[in-house]
Formats: structure tokens, sequence, C-alpha cells
């Protein structure tokens, strides 16, 4: 198992090491990217990035990647979406009581949202979006919201990597994970964001 174990981590590493430049940059471009597209895995490219550039310079290219990414889509849906979505949202009741939730949310709830690893993202970005919440109490929320998200997903996924030549990290991976997950499914539950 552990010859097995150490293969793909070798494998892994071979992959980033020989990816040239392109390898971390497409991982750059898709970590913008996610904040709008939620099927991509942010803690992949936030890991490939955080090997690729060191556990400093990842950090700083994936969180200011990360903001640009959730203005990008904060922007995105203001401009094109909000005045259709205004006419059909309202005339939903469960979709105008998130929404209210969202406009009614205090700073650092909204905060704390935000830096849950669980939390999804692209919805908060949205529905921040089509609110009548101010850019600006978003843009302070994400700025240090972010700070936690990418530091978690850089940890996770580098000990994940390591974890496969030293499977004993795989088990404090899972328990921070999970206590993750829990503490995300009970704050959402909380303030009623699902």
């Amino acid at each position: 198992m552990e010859v097995i174990l150490t293969n793909i981590y070798e494998f892994i590493m071979n992959l980033i090491n020989n990816s040239t430049i392109y390898g971390p940059i497409i991982a750059c471009f898709l970590i913008f990217i996610e904040s709008i597209l939620p099927v991509l895995p942010l803690f992949v490219f936030i890991t490939i990035v955080f090997i690729a550039y060191g556990y400093f310079f990842g950090f700083i290219l994936s969180y200011i990647l990360t903001i640009l990414g959730c203005f990008f889509s904060f922007f995105l849906c203001r401009k094109l979406l909000k005045n259709f979505f205004e006419k059909k949202i309202r005339k939903n009741n469960n979709l105008d009581k998130l929404m209210q939730k969202i406009e009614t949310m205090n700073f650092s709830s909204l905060t704390l949202l935000i830096s849950l690893p669980f939390t999804p993202a692209f919805l908060v970005n949205i529905v921040s979006s089509l609110s009548k919440m101010s850019f600006k109490k978003f843009a302070y929320a994400i700025f240090i919201g972010k700070i936690f998200i990418v530091f978690f997903w850089g940890f996770i996924g580098t000990s994940l990597i390591e974890s496969l030549k030293n499977p004993k990290i795989m088990i404090v991976i899972v328990i921070m994970l999970l206590i993750s997950y829990l503490i995300s499914k009970l704050f959402m539950k909380k303030i009623k964001f699902e």
C-alpha cells in the first residue's frame, strides 16, 4: 500500500513539475473562473498553485484571483441579470426570503458565511449581486472571508499530497474537513441559507 501511495505522490509531483509554466497558469485562470462555474473544484487549483509557487506566493496568487473572480461574478450578475431577476424573484416566496436574508445579513454573518469552506461561493456572489446589498459591504466581506478559504484549501490540498507519503496525515485532514463541513452546515441552517 505504501508503495502505491508513493507512486501516486511521485506521479502528481512529476505532473506538476513537468507541466512547465502552463499548468500553474491554467490553475490560476481556473481559480478565477470557479467563482462563476461552481462545478470546478477550487481546492485542486489552489493546491496546484501552492505547490507550483510555494506557500507565500501560492497564497497571494490564489487569494487575489479568488477575490477577482468573486468581483467579476458580482458585477456580471448585477449588470446582466438584476433587472430580469428582480421581476421573477420577487414572485417566488422561497427566493424572495433568501434575497431578504442576504440583504439584511449583518457584516459579521456575511463574512463568516464566506469564510466557511463548504459554503457555495458562487451562490453567495450571485445572490449578493441580485440583492440590494452594497458592493462595499460585499467587497469587505470577501476580502476578509477569502483569507481563511484560500489558506484552508491550500493547507488541505498540500497536506493531502503529503499524506500520500505519510498516510497518518490523512486522519488530520479527514477530521478538519468533517469539522469544517459540520460548522458550515450548522451555520447555513441557522441563517436559513440553503
